[in-house]
């Protein structure tokens, strides 16, 4: 039996909107063997179905047919702790697992890079999937497919504020406008370089502004009442940086120190239905045989 644990992720990280990504210490787990017929079982938040029409089975058979060959029904077992439609990667965690065990009963012929790929061409944004496998802060392009890791300054977390209803992914993309300003492109330009270039020098006084953003948060706070709010009360409370969790409903604070005042500024966005996170940043995809 194969295994593999698989972090959330946050994408965007503002400015770096379908590039910019990090991995979360919260991990998926999956676990794959042979069956005679394909079946799965799922646990962990929300509800998926227990058949085997679902994006684990999906990117197994991906990875298979990637390596030229028809992939073999498998038992699926997945816990997923990480909330389902919050923003917080669950689809790519769960593309990325279905990957990664067939490349382990494919003796590691993808690899990462090869699973990498799989799980972005169904996901179709890698923002998420690079820091999946990966780890850490990432930096992702789907054409050319390419990934780099940014640097990782000691004692970084997230606080992360999940609120209790979802908002699916496919409503999110749906309120950006078709066209933006040149102006508002320019701004973001810079502040996506500035995450790097801040992370590089360990200047995370500058992370603030590295991530605010005019492309897409802007629109999607119209469909998350009380997140701009949230995030301004995130700033004053000491946030390093606050921005959208993806494409939302969650809103995510960096902090490098005690974080009580952060998840405070939070807790009202959070509200009695959702829940505030405080993880620090995770490994990648990670894997062994029980």
């Amino acid at each position: 039996m194969e295994r593999v644990y698989v972090p959330a992720t946050l994408a965007n990280l503002g400015s770096g909107f379908d590039a910019l990504g990090v991995a979360l210490a919260l991990y998926l787990e999956a676990e794959a063997e042979p069956a005679e017929s394909d079946r799965f079982h799922y646990s962990g938040e929300g509800y998926v179905p227990d058949t085997p029409d679902n994006l684990v089975h999906e990117a197994f058979r991906a990875a298979f047919a990637r390596a030229g060959e028809a992939a073999p029904p498998v038992e699926i077992r997945l816990f997923n702790p990480i909330p389902l439609a919050r923003g917080l990667g669950s689809s790519a965690a769960a593309r990325v697992a279905g990957a990664a065990l067939a490349d382990r009963l494919l003796d590691g012929r993808l690899g990462r890079e090869g699973v990498f790929a799989v799980a972005t061409e169904l996901e179709g944004h890698p923002d998420n999937v690079a820091p999946a496998v990966f780890g850490g802060f990432q930096l992702a392009l789907a054409q050319p497919l390419t990934h780099v890791p940014l640097a990782q300054p000691d004692g970084l977390r997230f606080v992360v504020a999940v609120p209790g209803q979802p908002l699916a992914t496919a409503q999110a993309r749906a309120a950006l406008p078709a066209q933006v300003p040149h102006a508002d492109a320019r701004y973001n330009l810079a502040r996506a370089a500035l995450w790097a270039a801040a992370l590089a020098q360990g200047r995370l006084e500058l992370l603030a502004e590295a991530a605010r953003d005019r492309l897409h948060q802007p629109y999607r706070l119209e469909l998350m009442p009380g997140a701009a709010e949230a995030l301004e009360a995130a700033r004053a409370a000491g946030a390093l940086a606050a921005f959208v969790a993806g494409a939302g409903p969650s809103v995510a604070a960096l902090t490098d120190a005690a974080a009580s005042e952060v998840v405070r500024a939070l807790a009202d966005y959070a509200g009695p239905e959702g829940r505030l996170l405080t993880l620090s940043i995770g490994g990648g995809l990670t894997w062994k045989a029980t």
